[in-house]
């Protein structure tokens, strides 16, 4: 697929507003066509057998395809992107990309349990090692290289417990051991950090949160540096991934408002955790962006912004106030995604994926997604929710 020249002196939300588009390419329309497609066409044998026009095969790469790819990649800074159906298949594609039977992978203890799943599951299968480093100690994520480490795995927040990885410096421990790192970057998007520019190789994001942004779309995005790009494009055509056109379109439409969504996202989410933070009921509020937050420091020196997902540990109680906190949400829907338009509550148990660290939490840990709604009704729904915990507890 052709890769266009990209402008890097535009400004972030000039990138997301411009990128990929090219409106004289179709007749004058902003928006790139919505192509299904699986045959091309050629004019005759021999361009057919040269491959000699731009696009080949539905599954190669269409304008639709294109246009998403060319906006990521400028908005990351990378040399390439390839999409995904899903943000584990991103994941998985990734990897693969860059291991091999006989490498060794080192992956935060904090991931996306779906990602340690396939870590555990399925890379054993082709002969590569794992294991898990706490995210926070450096020292012993230098101890834990071997000679066949070749990839390290982060994620800057975690997943459920929030741990701000300091990714700069993971990435130079990483270039000493000529090893490759990825991230997993949903939870920032490259608005509010740029991997490729602190040293990641593999920058992913799960494109059906913000990206998307509308809770109503799969995608999973990879972008790439100069020196794991070609593996990362080979690997994309000799597994057969491709995204459907329609999630592609969906996605390219998401991306346009990314920034002004992320920018109510951060400014909820700052309102209700500095609320929560007054609680006494609540014991901890796990939000980089908030002052005094753990992993505070390193966001303020690393990212730019924050999106509208963070955890909150409340009081010691038993399971059944807990549910009791859940089950009186209103406006809080009890939904495992994130990164939608609404409001959504969860409730991890960090204990059940753990190797690494252990989780000294003592009460239930709430993660939400603070949506686009009113802060003050988001607020209220919440005080439902406490007000269901404390009858419960008796």
């Amino acid at each position: 697929m052709i890769k266009k020249q990209t402008n890097t002196s535009h400004r972030p939300d000039t990138v997301l507003t411009h990128a990929g588009l090219h409106p004289r390419d179709y007749h004058g329309f902003v928006n790139p066509p919505v192509v299904h497609a699986s045959t091309v066409l050629y004019p005759d044998m021999d361009t057919m057998k040269s491959r000699g026009q731009r696009y080949s095969y539905g599954r190669h790469g269409t304008p639709t395809v294109e246009a998403l790819e060319e906006a990521l990649t400028e908005l990351e800074g990378a040399a390439g992107t390839r999409l995904a159906p899903s943000g584990l298949a991103a994941i998985a594609l990734a990897l693969q990309s860059c291991l091999s039977k006989g490498d060794h992978l080192l992956v935060s203890d904090s991931v996306y349990g779906p990602n340690r799943n396939f870590c555990e599951r399925v890379l054993p299968r082709w002969g590569v090692e794992v294991s898990y480093y706490a995210p926070l100690d450096l020292d012993a994520l230098k101890a834990a290289f071997k000679p066949n480490t070749r990839a390290v795995f982060t994620e800057a927040p975690g997943t459920a417990t929030f741990e701000m990885q300091d990714i700069p410096a993971i990435c130079k421990i990483a270039r000493a051991h000529d090893a490759l790192v990825l991230m997993d970057n949903t939870w920032a998007t490259p608005l509010y950090f740029k991997p490729i520019e602190h040293g990641v190789d593999l920058s992913i994001q799960a494109g059906t949160k913000y990206i998307v942004g509308h809770s109503d779309a799969m995608l999973g995005t990879i972008s790439a540096s100069e020196r794991a790009f070609e593996d990362l494009a080979r690997m994309y055509s000799d597994t057969g991934t491709c995204v459907g056109p329609d999630d592609v379109y969906l996605a390219l439409r998401g991306l346009r408002t990314m920034g002004v969504r992320l920018e109510r996202h951060e400014k909820n989410a700052l309102e209700v955790a500095g609320w929560l933070r007054e609680r006494a009921d609540v014991t901890s509020v796990l939000y980089p962006a908030l002052p005094g937050a753990p992993g505070h420091d390193v966001w303020k020196r690393d990212f730019t912004g924050a999106c509208g997902l963070f955890a909150f540990e409340l009081e010691q109680a038993d399971d059944e106030a807990a549910k009791a906190f859940f089950n009186a949400l209103e406006l809080f829907g009890l939904g495992y995604s994130w990164g939608g338009f609404e409001s959504l509550a969860t409730w991890p148990d960090p204990k059940e994926a753990r190797s690494a660290t252990a989780w000294e939490g003592h009460g239930p840990l709430v993660r939400v997604h603070i949506g686009l709604e009113d802060p003050a009704d988001q607020i209220a729904d919440l005080e439902r929710g406490f007000a269901a915990f404390h009858a419960a507890k008796g």
